[in-house]
């Protein structure tokens, strides 16, 4: 059974994560991103997918774009917004060595991605980053963003000192 729509025609929401192409949106590559998160948009359409699912058409004025949106995936633009430097599937280089039990796992400088971000308040940003297949919770402030993807896979690393590591 479906509820009520949270959002109604002409509302202002917000994206709480990036949204990416699942193939129905024409023109654009599969997994390509149409919408990162905390853009703003106006509801313009209330449906339901499955029976079970209400989607929302909100058009996104400054990127010219509509997309199709769970309810799930929006806010109201009005309520609160942590700002976060990075997001899901970023490439990022940790700038401290990664340990576990004092011993170093991931040594400073390896590429990784970003799966996940945890969002406490604008004080307290960490992310779950992928490096080498395994996943740690890393402060924001100790990450950058790699400006030049790996070429390997998401969580390969090529660049620094300890790739096998990586």
């Amino acid at each position: 059974m479906i509820e009520e729509p949270k959002f109604d025609f002409g509302q202002a929401v917000r994206v709480v994560r990036t949204i990416r192409n699942d193939g129905s949106y024409s023109g654009k590559r599969t997994g390509e991103q149409l919408v990162r998160s905390g853009i703003t948009g106006f509801v313009r359409n209330v449906g339901t997918f499955l029976q079970n699912q209400v989607i929302y058409e909100v058009h996104f004025l400054e990127q010219d774009i509509v997309v199709g949106i769970r309810e799930s995936e929006l806010q109201d633009a009005k309520d609160p917004w942590i700002e976060t430097r990075f997001q899901s599937r970023d490439h990022v280089i940790n700038e401290i060595p990664l340990s576990i039990q004092g011993q170093i796992v991931i040594p400073a400088e390896c590429k990784g991605r970003v799966v996940k971000t945890i969002a406490l308040d604008s004080n307290q940003i960490f992310y779950h980053v992928s490096f080498n297949g395994r996943i740690f919770q890393v402060p924001e402030a100790t990450l950058s963003l790699d400006d030049v993807a790996c070429e390997k896979s998401a969580s390969g690393c090529s660049s620094c000192a300890m790739a096998e590591a990586c």
